[in-house]
């Protein structure tokens, strides 16, 4: 295993958000423009101890302030859900059913967390199902009446939400499009609400590097809307929904107990990030990928990774970590922060042990659970029987 250059810092920001954001992780194995290509699985052993951590610099920054364990552990107490096709995005319903996206099949199935049973409530039309693409992120509005859902489609990507009765979606309406597409790679796909009841949206670069430098274009940002998709008040530019730009291809984001805004980020070839986001700022794509920037006005990652070790996607943040769901590396990274925005040093787990993995989502009224889902069924893994996964860990 190579070693991830980590950099840590201490930082401020004076406004975001935090969103509920449940831990859904997911089996990782596979190959792809983004996701790359590993091998297989090992036994899972049910309790994971972590990895070697990862070699990097010696921690930088304030030593004060409180800290989350510098070690944590994982157990998988059992599948929630199993046999999905493609899954993605994942919500907590009030009543503690999930409410689980397809990609491939452009459908949303409701999950009985008890009985483990999965029935299908909703079918997402206009949805173009190809490569990277389909029914991606999933978020549900802070008052529980709305699901959100980020999807490409034939001409552009976009947001839709869907009226929720007794948890069940209703018909869609488009609430925010025109965001660029590739045919197949690089639609970024990340939604979440905020800490300020904002919806936030991650769009990829449209496998077009230099629209993540051009103000004028939706690629390779991250939005900042309000509920009905205007553009947020108090955005760094009136009228504009960019919040972040200079991104490659963003798919989690998740808000720490601070209200400070973290993002995952694909590299291309040599290093994944993990990045604090701040309004306004410019993350350096394609000049830069990862760090080396900071000299000329970009941001630097917090932490990077090998891609071989990453390819990361869905980010949650719980008991004062960030966990991260990577897709080749096949692996949940569990990065320990103090209540400065301190990075301390990633630990991984469940290598390999169910492939490839898409997304994490914290259960807020659990204070040691995380839900995982996999990811084999998306073209690019290896589908073995029970695929695909949501996953209920105990976590430390």
């Amino acid at each position: 295993m190579r070693g991830h250059r980590q950099r840590t810092r201490t930082r401020s920001r004076a406004t975001t958000a935090i969103a509920v954001v449940a831990a859904l992780a997911v089996g990782a194995t596979g190959c792809g423009a983004d996701d790359g290509t590993d091998g297989g699985r090992t036994p899972d052993t049910g309790t994971d101890a972590p990895a070697d951590p990862p070699t990097g610099d010696d921690t930088e920054g304030d030593d004060e302030g409180a800290a989350a364990p510098a070690r944590g552990s994982v157990e998988v107490a059992g599948p929630v859900a199993e046999e999905l096709d493609s899954p993605w995005g994942l919500v907590k319903l009030p009543d503690g059913d999930l409410l689980v996206g397809s990609r491939d099949e452009a459908t949303i199935l409701r999950v009985d967390t008890a009985g483990g049973t999965a029935e299908e409530v909703a079918s997402v039309p206009d949805v173009a199902a190809d490569g990277e693409g389909g029914l991606l992120g999933l978020a549900l509005s802070p008052d529980e009446e709305w699901l959100y859902a980020y999807h490409t489609a034939p001409g552009d990507n976009r947001i839709i939400r869907m009226p929720l009765e007794d948890g069940n979606p209703g018909e869609p309406e488009v609430v925010f499009d025109g965001i660029p597409r590739d045919a197949t790679i690089h639609h970024g796909g990340g939604l979440a609400f905020g800490p300020d009841d904002m919806l936030y949206a991650a769009t990829g670069d449209a496998n077009e590097p230099d629209l993540a430098q051009d103000p004028d274009s939706l690629a390779g940002k991250i939005l900042r809307l309000t509920p009905e998709g205007e553009p947020a008040p108090d955005n760094p530019e009136e009228g504009s929904p960019v919040w972040s730009s200079g991104h490659r291809n963003v798919q989690g984001m998740a808000w720490d107990d601070e209200g400070r805004m973290w993002a995952t980020e694909f590299g291309a070839s040599d290093v994944d990030e993990l990045n604090l986001i701040e309004a306004g700022e410019n993350y350096g794509w394609p000049m830069f990928e990862g760090s080396g920037g900071a000299d000329e006005g970009y941001v630097d990652p917090e932490v990077e990774w090998p891609v071989a070790e990453a390819s990361p996607s869905g980010l949650a943040f719980h008991n004062g970590a960030l966990w991260m769901a990577t897709l080749r590396g096949e692996r949940l990274w569990r990065i320990p922060l103090d209540d400065t925005g301190t990075v301390g040093e990633p630990e991984a787990f469940l290598q390999g042990e169910y492939g490839r993995l898409r997304n994490v989502l914290a259960v807020p009224d659990a204070e040691d659970e995380l839900l995982l889902v996999t990811n084999e069924t998306d073209t690019r893994g290896t589908p073995e029987a029970g695929d695909d996964r949501i996953l209920r860990l105990r976590v430390e």
